[in-house]
């Protein structure tokens, strides 16, 4: 895969705590984060995230924030965007953040 196959994001060393701690200050993006931490590549499909209340437009504009702030990546495939979670970029440069912000989420 190459970088022409991903959205623009931040590189690993440019991810900046309060831009990552800011995206993450929205419930919606919170619920976002919840359903990436699963490993998989998700679609933008708002029902399939359970944002089904939202306008896709919504929901594309907090997972845009979220790619911005170098919280997840974007792959293209086709006319698809597919969705993940940078884990091991967010725990090479802050080591426990992610672990500790879904341990709070979910309780």
């Amino acid at each position: 895969m190459t970088d022409t196959d991903r959205l623009p994001q931040p590189a690993t060393a440019d991810i900046d705590l309060v831009t990552v701690l800011h995206a993450l200050g929205d419930p919606v993006r919170m619920t976002l984060l919840l359903s990436y931490a699963d490993g998989a590549e998700h679609s933008c499909d708002p029902g399939g995230l359970g944002l089904e209340h939202l306008h896709k437009s919504t929901v594309s504009h907090h997972m845009r924030v979220l790619r911005e702030a170098g919280v997840t990546t974007t792959r293209v495939a086709g006319r698809n965007r597919l969705v993940s979670l940078r884990r091991t970029d967010l725990d090479t440069r802050y080591p426990g953040l992610l672990d500790a912000l879904l341990a709070a989420a979910s309780s």
